[in-house]
């Protein structure tokens, strides 16, 4: 049958059921799928003025069957609308191949685009400022910044890696403090034993504290805390004694506490060198405490002097004035200041004496405090304490010789 012709099932029945036209031979001609070639469909979007309306027949569809998932349009064949010619169909069919192919051949020649993360560029980074210099004045005991690796050494370490002198002076600030701890102690023989024994305890504790760590030995704190404990031990025995046996509580103390440090470092266990070390020092120190309280059994005329004189030997010498000069005016200091307290007790004239002896043993134990590279610590407990524990064995002898 042509296209021009259509089939009309209810054409016999109109002109009877053996009536037939010989001229016309029934054939049906339907649209099928096309077994050679089958494109892939792709949705193309059409502009909406230009979008027909397409109708479809709709399936009969079964209220209780299962829903099922809608298949690809790769999986599904292309049915055409109703209406539309063979020819037609096939170029739309072929129309839709080509752009379908140009699409994929695209797609494939297009280089991956690359990621752009927002990641900030990095800022450039200005250089450190270079550190102001640091005045010598605003930091008092450390030298100036070296380039040799070690921006802040002290003046002892300096000295010591130059090769200079091991003696390095307390300097003013000790000796001011020196000075203020000899005026209590003068002030307090003047009031009494008992006022005496305040400065006295303060003194022996800044011995005991400062021998050890003169010597290295840091933390020491048994050590510290036998010598100050000899120390305590003397002066509760020259209180119950009195004046009279001083020399004897003093050697007696001193005596029980050099067996008590003999047993006590037996029964360490550290090596023999370093007991005997410790050993030494422990003894050192206690019998240094337990000398400073020959203060309070000397006369107490005697240490008004010397402590007057102590504190005024300290000060010259710290004065910025050449050695030997420095030396000179520390001792004349002494005497002076001696002559000028004795003129106020008993001693008269003979305070020189005692103010000259005075100064020159705290000369020594300046002297010892300043000894091997001493560190700050040590200045303001030995620098400040050993030139009046020094001074105790010549006030308390001038004292029983003149008195």
């Amino acid at each position: 049958m042509s296209n021009d012709q259509q089939y009309d099932p209810y054409a016999n029945g109109r002109h009877g059921h053996g009536q037939q036209a010989h001229d016309v031979t029934q054939t049906w001609e339907g649209q099928t799928w096309d077994t050679q070639f089958q494109p892939t469909v792709q949705p193309v979007a059409q502009p909406a003025a230009q979008q027909q309306p397409v109708a479809y027949e709709t399936p009969y569809q079964d209220p209780y069957a299962q829903p099922a998932y809608e298949p690809a349009y790769d999986s599904t064949a292309y049915l055409p609308p109703q209406g539309v010619t063979y020819g037609q169909q096939q170029h739309e069919q072929h129309e839709q191949h080509e752009q379908h192919e140009q699409r994929r051949q695209q797609y494939a020649a297009a280089p991956a685009a690359p990621v752009a993360y927002d990641t900030p560029a990095p800022e450039p980074v200005a250089p450190a400022p270079a550190p102001a210099p640091v005045a010598e004045a605003d930091a008092p005991g450390w030298s100036s910044p070296t380039t040799s690796g070690n921006t802040r050494i002290t003046d002892a370490q300096r000295a010591r890696a130059e090769g200079r002198s091991p003696v390095i002076e307390p300097g003013f600030q000790p000796a001011v403090l020196t000075a203020v701890l000899g005026l209590l102690l003068a002030g307090g023989a003047a009031l009494g034993p008992y006022g005496l024994l305040v400065p006295l305890v303060l003194l022996q504790g800044l011995t005991a504290a400062g021998w050890f760590r003169l010597n290295g030995m840091w933390p020491a704190r048994q050590g510290i805390a036998l010598a100050f404990a000899g120390g305590l031990v003397a002066d509760a025995a020259l209180l119950a004694t009195g004046r009279e046996h001083a020399a004897a509580a003093i050697l007696g103390t001193l005596g029980a506490w050099v067996l008590l440090c003999l047993v006590l470092q037996l029964r360490s266990h550290a090596d023999p060198d370093e007991r005997m070390y410790g050993l030494m020092a422990t003894i050192a120190s206690a019998a240094l405490t337990v000398v400073a309280a020959g203060h309070l059994g000397a006369d107490p005329d005697t240490v008004v002097v010397g402590g007057i004189a102590v504190a005024a030997t300290v000060v010259a010498r710290a004065l910025p004035l050449p050695g030997p000069v420095s030396l000179i005016v520390a001792l004349l200091a002494g005497a002076g200041a001696g002559i000028a307290a004795g003129g106020l007790n008993d001693l008269g004239t003979s305070g020189a004496l005692v103010g000259l002896a005075a100064g020159v043993c705290a000369l020594v134990g300046l002297r010892v405090a300043s000894y091997d590279y001493p560190s700050r610590f040590v200045h303001m407990t030995a620098g400040i304490a050993l030139p009046l524990t020094a001074a105790a064995p010549a006030v308390y002898l001038l004292g029983r010789a003149l008195g």
